[in-house]
């Protein structure tokens, strides 16, 4: 059988459809699973022999919904989609056209819906990885928990020791953006952790980020801070996982960092602002007790994957001290 899996977007929610995948790949070895995603995210199942990744414009028109149709119908035997946007939904109205099976994620909107805008909360919403699960299971899949990490890139580990040199001390990854405001520390808690983490001769920090604009910004910290490396839009995908695979810790925000540490088993302290990881967002194996957020504000969650402007006007939810998350680290 040909499988053919939807998930357009974006990086952090590609990067959490890996560990279930990775799963039906050992699982079912006879059987072949097409990726559609977006560009350069193929690193992610290049270590599975049966899943072949093929790269989607993520505005994909509707004119390319029907040029992929006619492409892929005679290929594919069933679609798996777990994007469920109006342009995928035509693409699998035409697939169920063509006698194809076709099986939709459920994301429980309406209950984010009424969590984030109105506070009605009862108990935690199923992870994202337990609704991928649940759409192969509803697909005839079965998946396990069993994934701890992807395979060692060995040429990409080496090319990152060349660059970076060998491990000595204490490397620290740090990846203080976020989409929207609401998901980011203020600027000036972000320099204070990295002043401090810098303190310590033994200690080497790395900051990621992407996007021309927090590139800048972060080079112009590691000009400023000691021992302070800017890796933002210098690296491909697969030679940032192994230079994540060499930290001992990540500090991120609820970002796409968070599933990228998860995949090579790196430890992520996450910062939660705006949202909460009780609706579903929180890392493949993480630990909770790794999650830095206030708890005592009544009006989180407002968003499930940030907003640009808070109903209150203070972003209370920001304010949270350096020392916190220095103390966990």
């Amino acid at each position: 059988m040909t499988y053919l899996i939807i998930r357009l977007a974006t990086l952090g929610n590609v990067a959490m459809t890996v560990p279930v995948i990775a799963s039906l790949s050992k699982r079912y070895p006879n059987d072949r699973f097409i990726i559609a995603s977006k560009k350069d995210l193929a690193a992610m199942f290049a270590s599975m022999p049966n899943v072949e990744f093929r790269e989607v414009d993520n505005h994909l028109g509707w004119k390319g919904v029907f040029a992929i149709w006619r492409a892929w119908r005679d290929e594919v035997d069933a679609v798996i989609d777990l994007q469920d946007l109006p342009r995928t939904r035509l693409f699998d109205w035409l697939m169920r056209l063509s006698g194809k099976r076709v099986t939709k994620v459920r994301y429980g909107r309406f209950h984010k819906h009424l969590i984030t805008k109105f506070g009605i909360w009862k108990k935690a919403l199923p992870s994202e990885f337990d609704r991928y699960a649940d759409a192969f299971r509803r697909a005839g899949l079965e998946t396990d928990d069993r994934f701890n990490a992807i395979p060692k890139n060995t040429a990409a580990a080496k090319k990152v020791i060349e660059r970076f040199g060998e491990k000595d001390g204490r490397w620290i990854g740090l990846a203080p953006f976020a989409k929207s405001k609401s998901n980011m520390l203020p600027y000036r808690v972000t320099k204070e952790i990295i002043e401090r983490l810098t303190e310590d001769k033994k200690t080497r920090v790395f900051l990621f980020g992407a996007g021309k604009i927090e590139c800048e910004m972060l080079r112009q910290w590691s000009t400023v801070f000691p021992n302070t490396t800017s890796v933002a839009g210098q690296l491909k995908l697969k030679d940032e996982l192994e230079l994540m695979r060499m930290l001992d810790v990540m500090i991120c925000m609820d970002s796409a960092n968070q599933h990228l540490s998860s995949l090579v088993g790196l430890r992520a302290i996450s910062v939660w602002c705006a949202t909460h990881p009780m609706i579903g967002f929180a890392g493949w194996k993480q630990n909770p007790d790794d999650i830095i957020q206030r708890h005592d504000l009544r009006c989180r969650p407002c968003t499930c994957h940030g907003i640009n402007h808070c109903r209150y006007g203070n972003y209370a939810c920001r304010q949270i001290e350096a020392e916190t998350i220095v103390k966990q680290i």
